[in-house]
């Protein structure tokens, strides 16, 4: 199928979902997962039967990701091992739950899925749309930033543990382990400690002014700070006055955090268009920022570039 994006309005609570049978005595909770070539550290497939143990409850600590799939469909085989890769490499900062639909049909009419492979997260409970269909690994890994900065926001910092044998890499190499250069910032962000992490990546943007990875933790850290006390008229007053460029770009912000990345960046091109002088240029430079947190390769922001250019020109 081709790709697009899963947009649901509202959160789904799943706590209707919770079922009382437990795992296989020993199994610790749900089995590693094995279909579709998707196997890993923090891969479980889950059922019916764990689904309240293996999801629900564990996205209070870390996000759970899960994906649901099917050995009939080409696009889910090809998409899981994909993920399970990513889960490894993330190393815990979240869980990926595959669920086959052809084995769990009430999961899937619960959460309302028409077809495969879907993917959504649950933090706390809530689910957490993220996409629907085959894409690749830096579209993938976008969606994932997106939602661990979300995470953030609402205090979900813990990490998984591993339920599983490690997935092998591309070339059957260990992955690199973590670069120390931003262990600082990391380690701020995981203890809520957003001024820290901000103070962190400054001074590595200080030393290198290149840094693409530390510019892209800074907007992510920022963006999660802003978003923390907004005002509860914000809207009204951005629907009120357009050029009002404090209240437009709170709530691009806003949107960003909720996953409505299109409509975060609509609004600060119309802002763009709607202003001149400095507040445009500020207009500019926050658009600028909100695409480093998504990510410069994302479909999403090249179109946006280029919208921009066309605004401004």
């Amino acid at each position: 199928m081709s790709q697009s994006n899963f947009s649901r309005p509202g959160a789904i609570d799943l706590s209707s979902l919770r079922k009382p049978a437990a795992p296989p005595p020993g199994s610790g909770g749900g089995a590693p997962a094995a279909g579709g070539g998707a196997s890993g550290s923090y891969v479980l497939n889950v059922s019916e039967a764990t689904f309240q143990s293996d999801v629900i409850e564990r996205s209070i600590q870390s996000p759970v990701v899960v994906e649901f799939w099917s050995p009939r469909s080409e696009a889910s085989t090809a998409l899981g091992p994909v993920l399970a890769q990513l889960s490894t490499e993330y190393a815990g900062k979240f869980l990926l739950a595959r669920i086959d639909v052809d084995a769990n049909p009430q999961l899937a009419q619960a959460v309302g899925v028409q077809s495969v492979p879907l993917v959504i997260a649950v933090l706390r409970g809530q689910v957490v749309p993220l996409f629907q269909g085959t894409l690749g690994e830096p579209e993938v890994r976008g969606y994932l930033d997106q939602l661990l900065t979300v995470a953030v926001a609402n205090g979900i910092t813990g990490r998984a543990d591993p339920v599983g044998p490690a997935a092998p890499s591309v070339e059957d190499e260990e992955e690199p382990p973590p670069n120390p250069r931003y262990e600082k910032a990391e380690n701020a962000v995981g203890a809520g400690d957003l001024d820290g992490a901000i103070a962190a990546y400054e001074e590595l943007l200080k030393e290198t002014p290149a840094d693409a990875e530390a510019k892209s933790g800074l907007a992510r850290v920022q963006l999660v700070k802003r978003t923390q006390d907004v005002p509860a008229d914000l809207r009204t007053r951005a629907a009120d006055n357009p050029t009002d460029i404090e209240a437009q770009q709170l709530v691009a912000d806003v949107d960003l955090m909720g996953g409505h990345v299109d409509d975060a960046f609509n609004r600060l091109i119309s802002t763009v268009q709607a202003t001149s002088g400095d507040e445009r240029n500020a207009v500019r430079l926050h658009l600028l920022e909100l695409f480093e947190v998504v990510g410069a390769d994302d479909d999403r922001v090249i179109k946006a570039r280029r919208r921009l250019m066309a605004a401004l020109f």
